[in-house]
């Protein structure tokens, strides 16, 4: 991806689907509709998946939560949507083995009688997983669970239910969608804001006024269709095409708390089914950390990035402490994160825990703005084909979808075992190949090149973690990687880990892309200073 060379195909070709929102269905969509044939622009304001796309719970799952709620509700769109979370749940395992992976979760419970509601629950869950290679749910005896968990407090625990779900790396998943986007053919931005739309005759989208942040430059996008995937930011864009339309997004808060690994000292992840707001948490294993969430309030304004702030934090160690024989020491939190959920609303007096995550396909007839409104990362292949169906519709087209079996960036030819090889190869620590190749997939040796060219690359980017400074090149040049935090938050997932070695890592990494983008020492010093800026609010807002 050069974002150079697409920003000239963005301002001299016409496209016939402009997609805005590079997050989970906006990526997803722009790769269906090139597969398909279309000529197809995907832009967004910020990076790929820069909001709600990377701040995930990490899980890809039908819903066990909504499969409680359909049956004591009978609720039949909470079972819809559990079966097609199910269905996607193997497509997104499979189409990107380096990213996405099984992840067992244990439930404990404190009697035979709750251990027995549970092991049905699970046992109806894993037969809505149709064409699923993942283990089937069972009941576990205490000492099987206190083997593979054994933080938790034995005094307080009768048995277990284990169970499978997947786990992705969300931001690197998006950014994979935008690159096979971007290798089927589509022209792809990041950093590029919509200002307002040009309209023909008859009141129809045929252009995107734009706005390079990163130069100023302004420029049009033509287009015969326009489609909004902006997630919880939706409306604004469906206002921007028709100010008439109602408002339909009702945007919640999910906030997650980053503590050390050794606080569950596991790779088994747990489900905490009952909370004192009626939700469920998870504690999750994720990049040498342990990830705690989330929560879900009602979100006053969407124009701040949302944090993790103390009352949510010690929410969510209050939630875990019970299960724990040691409690947490909230002092040792390395991070927290939170995002915004897209979620549909038909009726507001409804707690936002309350409403159906399903999507929707919304065609104005009056801008012709096609908007792909709600959802969630696991179905985001379905929704982005529920889309692009549609868009067929529009054009008299009926084009075959073919995103359930197409291997992403980094995907194909894809084997773990190479890390072995390319430590061998390069001269690299294993922990670093095991890292690369989880990441870049088949791709990784790509960085390794680079090492080979440039010693010093092969350095540690912070000496407790894994990167190195070859990434930061490589993604520079490959990724479209414009800042810091782009790469520290969501090429790898430094941040929203580690603040305080993000905050040391910061300057290393910016001398390096300083030197790729050619920045002055002024750009330099005030691209640092920013991100500095947005980790001390973190920081200072969970104390």
């Amino acid at each position: 991806m050069n974002r150079n060379q697409s920003l000239v195909n963005l301002e001299k070709d016409e496209f016939d689907i402009c997609i805005i929102g590079a997050g989970a269905s906006g990526a997803g969509c722009a790769l269906d509709a090139a597969l398909r044939g279309y000529k197809v622009a995907l832009i967004d304001r910020q990076d790929f998946a820069s909001e709600t796309s990377s701040k995930s719970t990490k899980l890809i799952h039908g819903g066990v939560r909504y499969l409680e709620q359909a049956f004591k509700k009978l609720d039949f769109a909470q079972l819809k949507q559990v079966r097609h979370g199910l269905e996607e749940r193997h497509l997104v395992l499979s189409n990107a083995p380096h990213l996405a992976r099984p992840l067992a979760l244990v439930t404990p419970v404190k009697s035979w009688i709750e251990g027995l509601y549970f092991t049905i629950g699970l046992k109806m869950y894993d037969s809505f997983a149709s064409d699923d290679t993942l283990p089937k749910s069972r009941w576990l005896k205490k000492s099987e669970l206190l083997k593979d968990v054994p933080t938790l407090n034995r005094s307080n625990i009768h048995s277990a239910v284990l169970y499978y779900d997947g786990q992705l790396d969300d931001a690197r998943y998006c950014l994979a969608l935008a690159q096979s986007a971007s290798e089927a053919g589509a022209v792809v931005a990041n950093y590029v804001e919509v200002t307002g739309f040009d309209k023909s005759e008859q009141g129809k989208l045929k252009a995107v006024q734009v706005r390079d942040r990163r130069s100023g430059r302004s420029l049009s996008i033509k287009t015969k269709l326009v489609l909004n995937c902006t997630g919880p930011f939706s409306d604004h864009i469906r206002l921007m095409g028709n100010p008439a339309l109602p408002e339909r997004l009702r945007p919640s808060k999910g906030v997650h708390a980053v503590l050390p690994y050794d606080t569950l000292n596991s790779d088994f992840a747990m489900l905490i089914p009952k909370t004192s707001d009626g939700r469920v948490v998870f504690a999750i294993p994720f990049e040498g950390a342990m990830i705690l969430g989330t929560t879900d309030t009602e979100c006053d304004s969407i124009d701040q990035e949302p944090v993790l702030n103390a009352v949510e934090k010690q929410y969510l160690a209050d939630t875990l402490n019970p299960y724990l024989e040691k409690k947490i020491d909230i002092s040792k939190l390395t991070a927290g994160f939170g995002g915004l959920r897209p979620l549909l609303s038909a009726e507001t007096s409804k707690s936002t825990k309350s409403l159906l995550r399903d999507h929707e396909v919304e065609i104005d007839p009056v801008s012709g703005l096609v908007s792909l409104l709600g959802g969630k990362w696991t179905t985001y292949r379905l929704m982005a084909k529920d889309a692009v169906d549609q868009i067929d519709l529009l054009f008299n087209q009926r084009n075959e979808c073919t995103t359930q079996s197409h291997k992403l960036a980094g995907g194909a030819g894809y084997q773990y075992e190479n890390y072995k090889k390319l430590s061998a190869q390069y001269g690299l620590p294993v922990d670093v190949c095991q890292h690369l190749v989880k990441k870049y997939g088949s791709r990784a040796e790509q960085v390794c090149i680079l090492t080979a060219h440039d010693a010093s690359l092969k350095e540690r980017i912070v000496p407790a973690h894994c990167f190195i400074k070859a990434e930061v090149i490589y993604t520079v040049r490959n990724e479209m990687v414009e800042t810091p935090r782009d790469f520290l938050a969501r090429r790898t997932r430094l941040e929203i880990i580690d603040w305080k070695a993000t905050l040391a890592a910061l300057p290393v990494v910016a001398v390096l892309m300083a030197e790729e983008l050619h920045w002055t020492e002024e750009q330099r010093a005030s691209e640092t200073t920013t991100y500095q800026q947005i980790l001390n609010k973190f920081m200072a807002a969970a104390e």
